[in-house]
């Protein structure tokens, strides 16, 4: 007799697949709402973003930025602040830290689990059918699962170039944030969000870094406006950009490089970062015995989250763009509580989109083709003391709106600057409580803070600024 037909039979009202930011939040909110929630995770809990991903990269960053303090505290410094002498990274011990900051938040999901009564169970995940699953833990042992529901919550991938697969010196963003030194030199393809978030880190900590992008400019998902501050921090950080470039190969610490205009390149490069894009974990977990319908690369669900096979559902990455940890855990609730019999719908007029660069740029919102049936207004960080009194102010930053011009509905925010990432919180709550203009501009910010910019935005769409 197999292992498999010896193996007990389990019953659980619902099955989450997947212990990311979507499917643990999933599971947690089903074991608050009473019901009987089994997590299987083959890895730690967290997911891409806890343990690969946002946590330890924005953990990265803020290192970065503090030695970036120090080395310019060696030289003139407007602050009056004087280094004398070398400065130094010990990256092993900011790896130690940036690994505890993952423990202690991975731990915590564990215990966040246990007291909602969730149980974690420890291997890989196979479906047989829909609502049955098998489950090969690290022993080898198998565990069947069969449940009322099932939640697909498998995050995504990096996406490797054919002519150059991830492997030895050649990084996904999950092996650059666990490199055991800082390379001198570092070739990054791709110019998104990801390849500039951790090639200007990798900067600030002493790398000579070069990015290389195939189309004609940087972070285009965001328009000129908002990428053109990032541009002029990249010159200043003296990292080169080759634009309208494609990478063709790499052999013997040299990236090879073909441009749209000008002779080919050979980059000189120590490690090579590929952040050319994600994909949705979508093989090895049995979603081809499923039955469940596609949308191109993603699992089609509707706006609880349902896919086309009944009581199965899916959520975060795996169900299109954003694939963003926040709107994976959004859906994660919405999808618990509809099980649980509430009426729920998965329906946000905005998600908030931060890149943490140096400066930060965010998005909430789409940003509207501009005419006369729109209004836009913005308000420079350099004209906000908090800015200002934070060193932030003469990077180019700025807080921008969008509403409508006959209601003046809120449509829109966008930021590019110094910790402006903070601001997304209240742009969002702007956009999801229907606000007007005169009710962003009639909030009473707390001053000096960066929030105040958003009320002098709306102020200045409406024809009255103050401080502008």
């Amino acid at each position: 007799m197999s292992p498999l037909a010896e193996a007990a039979v389990s019953k659980v009202q619902v099955l989450v697949l997947g212990g990311g930011p979507g499917g643990y939040v999933a599971a947690i909110r089903a074991g608050q709402l009473g019901l009987d929630t089994v997590l299987v995770e083959a890895d730690r809990l967290g997911g891409t973003c806890l343990i690969r991903g946002c946590i330890p990269s924005k953990a990265l960053i803020h290192a970065a930025g503090e030695f970036e303090v120090l080395r310019r505290a060696q030289g003139d410094n407007p602050l009056g602040l004087k280094v004398t002498g070398e400065v130094a990274v010990d990256f092993a011990q900011t790896l130690r830290w940036k690994d505890g900051i993952v423990d202690r938040l991975s731990d915590g999901v564990g215990g966040l689990l246990r007291r909602a009564k969730v149980r974690v169970v420890r291997g890989w995940g196979n479906f047989r059918d829909a609502r049955t699953c098998e489950v090969t833990g690290p022993d080898g042992a198998i565990q069947v699962i069969e449940a009322e529901h099932v939640i697909l919550a498998t995050g995504s991938e990096p996406v490797a170039l054919p002519a150059i697969p991830f492997g030895g010196d050649v990084l996904s963003s999950t092996e650059a944030l666990a490199l055991p030194a800082v390379p001198e030199t570092l070739a990054v393809i791709g110019a998104g969000y990801i390849g500039l978030e951790l090639g200007m880190a990798f900067a600030a900590l002493g790398a000579k870094v070069t990015i290389v992008e195939a189309l004609s400019r940087i972070l285009p998902q965001y328009d000129p406006a908002l990428s053109a501050p990032i541009t002029r921090a990249l010159e200043r950080a003296g990292i080169e950009a080759h634009l309208d470039a494609r990478a063709t190969g790499f052999a013997d610490g040299r990236l090879s490089v073909e441009r749209a205009q000008g002779p080919a390149l050979q980059i000189p490069a120590d490690k090579l970062l590929v952040t050319v894009g994600r994909r949705p974990r979508t093989e090895g977990w049995g979603l081809e015995r499923m039955a469940v319908d596609l949308d191109g690369p993603f699992i089609k669900v509707d706006d609880r989250c349902a896919t086309s096979m009944r009581n199965v559902w899916a959520i975060g990455d795996l169900v299109g763009e954003p694939m963003l940890a926040h709107k994976a855990s959004a859906q994660g609730e919405t999808v618990a509580e509809i099980i649980a019999g509430r009426r729920r719908r998965f329906d946000p007029v905005a998600i908030p989109a931060v890149c943490f660069t140096t400066p930060e740029v965010v998005s909430v919102g789409a940003w509207p083709e501009p005419g006369p049936e729109v209004i836009t207004a913005v308000f420079p960080l350099a004209a906000n003391g908090r800015a200002l009194s934070q060193e932030g102010g003469d990077d180019g930053g700025f807080v921008r709106v969008a509403a409508r011009a006959d209601d003046h509905r809120i449509l829109a925010f966008a930021a590019v600057g110094r910790h402006v990432s903070e601001l997304s919180g209240e742009m969002t709550a702007l956009l999801e409580m229907g606000a007007v203009l005169e009710d962003a501009a009639g909030l009473i910010h707390a001053h000096p803070t960066q929030s105040e910019t958003l009320g002098e935005a709306a102020l200045r769409a409406l024809g009255h600024a103050i401080h502008v």
